[in-house]
């Protein structure tokens, strides 16, 4: 039994992680600025900025998935500087860190390294960061990049609930339950692959298991589907599977596209990379089936909340 650190391990995917790795037969150790508790995880609270916070992290883990930044797109094209400090300056104290003690680590990217916004810059930066580390400083360090992820849990932005980042998936299955029409930026034509939330935190613990065995990729796991959707598809099977636990339907409707974005995108995955995690874009759960799941959650979870608010 390995204890792993999970920086950013309060958040939707990093709960998601500390689950796997506890299905797995380890400990995981959650480290966050955010003051929550965890019924099977000991909370380290501290700050991806600190170096000294990270390096005590470093100390009493066998290997550290690193999650923990200043996520947003349009959210930070104004004002990149936090962004920049968190995701930079945190991914290179992440990488001391390991270095230090001389333990296995993973670094989560992104579906869209390519895009121009602060989100992508700095995320992407500390990717190259990684190889640097990796080739210079003999660190056992991977990458796993997910494109959109998805799954119970994930927080909801105003005007349905209170996350600072709207993200796609709770804002059309918000949208589906309380009679609102969902609201696409651009023509929705744009391709925005979907991984559930599952998957990615399979990825994640495989690349820190695969590290803490010696084995360093030579690329970034790229985590997505082959079968590519684009954005008005996937609304589509939201308002589906709304209809199907008796919803009405929806209608769409199109906003301007957002700053940092780039109409008719193509985030899709690399799936040659995904044996390298033992996984194949087969084994991936179905975006139908997950979407369902996910729309059935919310209903049973979130719409009752909301409706008491």
């Amino acid at each position: 039994m390995s204890v792993y650190g999970v920086t950013g391990g309060a958040g939707f995917i990093g709960g998601h992680v500390v689950d796997e790795i506890h299905a797995r037969g380890h400990e995981a150790i959650i480290f966050d600025h955010a003051g929550r508790t965890h019924a099977r995880a000991e909370v380290f609270l501290g700050d991806v900025r600190d170096p000294v916070a990270m390096t005590e992290l470093a100390a009493h883990v066998d290997g550290i998935i690193h999650l923990a930044a200043c996520l947003g797109t349009q959210e930070t094209i104004q004002n990149p500087r936090p962004a920049a400090e968190t995701n930079v300056q945190g991914g290179l104290n992440f990488l001391e860190a390991i270095a230090q003690y001389k333990i296995p680590g993973v670094y989560i990217g992104v579906g869209n390294h390519w895009m121009q916004n602060t989100y992508s810059i700095s995320k992407t930066t500390v990717e190259r960061f990684v190889a640097m580390f990796n080739k210079e400083r003999g660190t056992r360090c991977n990458i796993v990049r997910l494109v959109n992820a998805y799954g119970p849990r994930q927080s909801v932005a105003p005007p349905f609930g209170p996350a600072k980042v709207r993200k796609i998936t709770p804002s059309f299955v918000c949208r589906a339950l309380t009679g609102e029409p969902i609201e696409i930026y651009g023509d929705g034509q744009q391709v925005s692959d979907m991984v559930h939330v599952t998957d990615g935190a399979k990825a994640l613990v495989t690349a820190l298991e695969k590290a803490a065995a010696g084995i360093v990729f030579d690329k970034a796991v790229e985590v997505g589907p082959a079968d590519h959707r684009t954005v008005n598809e996937v609304a589509e099977l939201v308002i589906k599977a709304a209809v199907d636990l008796g919803y009405d339907a929806v209608p769409l409707t199109n906003l301007p596209m957002r700053p940092g974005e780039i109409p008719g995108a193509q985030v899709t995955a690399d799936t040659s990379t995904l044996p390298l995690v033992d996984m194949g874009a087969d084994t991936l759960v179905d975006l139908e089936t997950g979407i369902a799941e996910v729309v059935t959650w919310y209903a049973e979870n979130w719409l009752p909340t909301y409706k008491t608010a």
